[in-house]
C-alpha cells in the first residue's frame, strides 16, 4: 500500500501545477481582452461596453484569489524545490501585476465614462498604438513565463522605452491645447490619466518580464541601466 502513496502524490502535484498554469493562462488572456474592450469603449464612445469591463474585473479579482491560493498550497503541501519552486513564487508576484493590469482596464473605462460625455478634442491615435503595444507586452511577458523564454522577456522590457516615448508625446500635445484653451482642461487632464494607465499597464508587464529574467537566470535586472548591462 505505502509505494502506491508517492506515485498518487506526485499526479495530485502535477494536476495542481497543471491547474497553475492554466489559471494564469486564463487570468492573463482576461485582463488583455479588458484592456482592448477598455480602449474600445473610450474610442467608440460606448458607455455600456465601458460598464460591462468595470463589471467584468470582478472576475478577475476572482482568479486572482484563487490563483494565489493554488500557489500557497503547492508551497505549504508540496514543498517543491528548484524549478518548481522557482515557477511557482513568480506565479505567486504574476498574479498581483495581472490584478493590477486589470485594475488599470477599469480605470480607463471609468475615465471613458467622463469622457463620453464631454466633446472630443481629437480623433484618438496615440492612445490606441500605446494600449495595442501594452497588450501585446501583457501577452509576451506571460508567454515569456510560461516558456522560460529570457530572449522574448528581454523584448518586453525593451519595448516599455516605446509606451514611454508614446505617453510623453501624448502629454506635450495635451499640454499645448491645455495652455491654448483653458476650457480644454478638464477633458485633456482625463486623457492624460488614460495614458498613464497605459503607461502602468506596459510597467506592469515589465514586472512580469523581469521576474522570468530572474526565475531562469537567477539575475536581478529591476532597477538596473540598459546602458550599463
Amino acid at each position: 500500500m505505502n509505494s502506491t502513496q508517492p506515485q498518487h502524490t506526485n499526479r495530485q502535484y502535477e494536476e495542481e501545477l497543471r491547474g497553475l498554469r492554466a489559471g494564469l493562462i486564463k487570468m492573463g488572456g482576461l485582463v488583455e481582452s479588458q484592456i482592448a474592450e477598455a480602449i474600445g469603449a473610450l474610442v467608440d464612445r460606448d458607455s455600456a461596453h465601458a460598464r460591462a469591463v468595470i463589471a467584468r474585473d470582478a472576475e478577475v479579482n476572482r482568479m486572482d484569489i484563487e490563483t494565489d491560493q493554488r500557489c500557497l498550497n503547492l508551497l505549504a503541501l508540496h514543498q517543491p524545490a528548484a524549478s518548481d519552486l522557482r515557477f511557482i513564487t513568480t506565479g505567486l508576484k504574476t498574479t498581483t501585476d495581472l490584478e493590477r493590469i486589470g485594475d488599470n482596464a477599469v480605470n480607463i473605462c471609468e475615465r471613458a465614462l467622463e469622457l463620453n460625455e464631454e466633446a472630443q478634442l481629437k480623433p484618438y491615435i496615440d492612445i490606441p498604438r500605446m494600449a495595442s503595444i501594452a497588450q501585446s507586452m501583457v501577452k509576451d511577458s506571460l508567454d515569456a513565463f510560461m516558456r522560460n523564454d529570457t530572449a522574448l522577456a528581454e523584448q518586453v522590457i525593451a519595448r516599455d522605452d516605446e509606451v514611454d516615448q508614446l505617453n510623453y508625446q501624448i502629454y506635450r500635445e495635451l499640454l499645448s491645447f491645455m495652455a491654448e484653451d483653458p476650457h480644454t482642461i478638464t477633458v485633456a487632464t482625463r486623457v492624460l490619466f488614460v495614458s498613464k494607465y497605459l503607461e502602468r499597464i506596459a510597467d506592469h508587464a515589465t514586472n512580469i518580464a523581469e521576474m522570468v529574467v530572474f526565475m531562469v537566470d537567477g539575475k536581478n535586472i529591476k532597477h538596473m541601466d540598459p546602458t550599463h548591462g
